[in-house]
């Protein structure tokens, strides 16, 4: 369709030229867009006037005359720019008022409304919803792409919406805490854990990243450039801060407030909660208010290995709709060498868990009921070191004597295997229950049998009463008996 007043008056001449040429009005108006009547009445015109005068568009009686003074079109603004949001039928009434005291014309409602939706949308956010609307809908963003790998990576934590059976069987939602590659949008390390998040579960995180994976389907590792996250004490505590600059990594802080620099990341944490939660036990969806649909079931390593499995075999592998290539095929592409640690004792050192002090014994060094042992051990018998480990790998602890890396300490039974603490304390307390009910079955058993009589002093024996004339023993419940019976 042709807007009619879009048409000059030429164009419409030659319209009714193609009529007096023996073209019929249904096909001028089927071609045009201009309806029968529009043709008539312009026929008629040009018939009336044949100047091109006659197809021109009237100008109104009140053309000029209309135009709002421009002290109300500023009060209107004033009004529409106040919080909350006032109507234009509020706005119209209140300017209505003021132009008859001001022997102004009353402007319409409609001319209102058309001053009110002139106004700049941004003003208009700034004023009835804050700084922080106008940022996040009209400030200028830079979004910067990274041009390799391990370029940059971004860090950040989210509350999942699933709940899951902490170690007394109560239910508790995790955290998650994650590290994704800029250039590949490619997961390079994640830690799950209970509890707010602390300095020590990004160091878990950051550790598995940089170090290379067991499975070959999860290449990405290495020490990034830049580690990217947001504000938050964990990420700006001291123990983070020492790791990136032995390792040489710059640590950039967003600004306090200000999340759109890690769009990257919280569209991993959407596919996380959109994908994976949903089919899981304990899932929380959006207006529960945080109750599960169904019962949790889940302990926090059976979540571990299922967030896991999805991350490598399914979002690492499947085409990114933004890069058109798979996170890890695109991390691999380019067949760079990344960097690591000069001395990976020193990324332990700041990363894993520290424990309590132990002493080394001649079998090694005792720790959670497990014995590791190392040749370089033999000269520090009766020494005082340290241990360190990872909670999700115990077969090995690492050794430090006076803050200095010593050695690698492995757990002979462990070794062959990666396992973690949680899995041998719930083995050991598993064991341990199953003792307690085998003892209270013995136990049980050795009440059922017979008393033992075979040394039963010959006095004892001859004092016990015969059975037989023992008097039975009253009822429980007798039959009361008053005086007048």
């Amino acid at each position: 369709m042709v807007a009619v007043a879009q048409l000059t008056p030429k164009e419409r001449i030659a319209l009714l030229r193609q009529h007096d040429e023996g073209v019929p009005w249904t096909r001028i108006a089927a071609e045009s867009g201009v309806s029968l009547r529009t043709l008539s009445r312009w026929a008629g015109q040009y018939r009336a006037d044949p100047s091109s005068g006659g197809l021109e568009r009237s100008r109104r009686m009140d053309s000029g005359r209309r135009r709002i003074p421009a002290e109300l079109i500023e009060m209107i603004e004033a009004l529409a720019l106040g919080s909350p949001e006032p109507t234009a039928a509020f706005i119209h009434r209140r300017i209505s008022d003021i132009a008859a005291d001001r022997g102004l014309t009353v402007p319409s409602y409609f001319s209102v409304r058309a001053v009110i939706a002139a106004i700049d949308p941004g003003l208009r956010t700034l004023a009835q919803h804050g700084d922080t609307a106008y940022r996040d809908q009209f400030e200028l963003v830079l979004r910067r792409t990274a041009a390799r790998p391990n370029e940059q990576w971004q860090a950040d934590h989210t509350l999942l919406d699933v709940a899951i059976l902490d170690k007394a069987g109560a239910p508790a939602r995790p955290w998650l805490t994650a590290l994704l590659d800029d250039y590949s949008r490619a997961t390079a390390g994640y830690t799950l854990f209970l509890g707010a998040p602390s300095a020590e579960q990004t160091a878990l995180a950051f550790h598995q990243a940089i170090n290379p994976k067991t499975n070959p389907a999860w290449p990405v590792c290495g020490l990034p450039d830049v580690l990217y996250s947001d504000h938050g004490a964990d990420f700006t505590s001291a123990r983070l801060e020492r790791v990136c600059l032995d390792t040489k990594v710059q640590l950039i802080h967003s600004r306090v407030g200000v999340p759109q620099g890690r769009g990257k990341l919280e569209r991993f944490y959407s596919s996380i909660t959109t994908e994976l939660l949903p089919h899981l036990p304990g899932y929380i969806p959006h207006g529960t208010n945080g109750e599960p649909i169904t019962e949790p079931t889940l302990s926090l390593e059976q979540l571990d290995t299922i967030m896991g499995q999805f991350i490598v075999t399914e979002y690492n592998q499947r085409t990114h709709s933004e890069t058109g290539e798979a996170p890890a095929a695109r991390w691999a592409a380019s067949g760079f060498i990344p960097r690591a640690p000069s001395r990976p004792e020193d990324l332990d050192l700041l990363l894993l868990t520290a424990a309590a002090t132990r002493k080394v014994q001649r079998d090694g060094i005792q720790f959670a009921s497990t014995r590791y042992v190392s040749s370089v051990l033999a000269a520090y018998v009766g020494e005082q070191v340290t241990v360190r480990y990872n909670p999700r790998d115990v077969g090995e602890i690492r050794v430090y004597f006076n803050d200095a890396y010593l050695c690698r300490a492995i757990a002979p039974e462990l070794a062959s295997e990666s396992v973690s603490l949680q899995e041998v304390q719930a083995a050991r307390s598993q064991r341990r229950r199953d003792l307690k009910q085998q003892l209270r079955q013995r136990r049980s058993l050795a009440d059922a049998l017979p008393t033992d009589t075979r040394y039963i002093p010959p006095e004892a024996a001859e004092a016990e009463p015969d059975p037989i004339e023992v008097a039975p023993s009253p009822p429980r419940h007798r039959l009361r008996l008053y005086a007048t019976d």
